[in-house]
């Protein structure tokens, strides 16, 4: 009984996803116009998969599984100095690294002068940049909780950053 729900449910989701998919081919295919509507809103922008995320969950569920269990409870990452590095700033005696806000990884990968990088954007549209990370706990497009370890800060130095719609923002803020 329950399988079939999900299964019934699935199959609703699969087709949504298929028909959007045709819908937005044909409506780039009909003109350049539309091709270039595409690209200068949709394709050179960055996509807010967090409030996405909210929407749908709103009208049919969560696509996202749940983040899984936390490993720490109610606790801060802690850090013994701040001091300004590029487009954020350079915390030291960092061990653990937990995200600032709950979000949705968007980038685990190298990124020039940060080392290993988690890119999370939170909830509310800011991308949250840690770099020098090491023993990475997260795959791109999880869903972390702010109290959830997700990397360790290689050499006890952790980079941080914060973006929205590619503007730094100051990392005073924040912290």
């Amino acid at each position: 009984m329950k399988s079939q729900k999900y299964l019934k449910n699935l199959v609703f989701r699969v087709l949504i996803c298929i028909i959007l998919f045709l819908v937005l081919s044909i409506f780039i295919n009909y003109s350049d116009n539309n091709m270039l509507f595409f690209r200068r809103n949709i394709y050179e922008r960055t996509f807010n998969f967090s409030r996405f995320n909210n929407f749908w969950s709103e009208r049919f569920g969560s696509v996202l599984p749940d983040g899984g269990t936390s490993l720490v409870n109610r606790n801060i990452m802690t850090f013994n100095e701040v001091t300004p590095f590029n487009d954020g700033a350079r915390l030291d005696g960092v061990n653990v690294v937990m995200p600032f806000k709950s979000g949705i990884v968007v980038f685990v990968g190298e990124r020039e002068h940060l080392g290993q990088t988690i890119i999370i954007q939170g909830m509310n549209g800011i991308d949250y940049w840690y770099g020098n990370v090491t023993n990475i706990n997260v795959r791109l497009y999880d869903y972390v909780k702010s109290d959830s370890i997700i990397a360790s800060a290689r050499d006890n130095t952790l980079f941080v950053a914060f973006k929205q719609n590619g503007e730094v923002l100051d990392f005073e803020e924040f912290i």
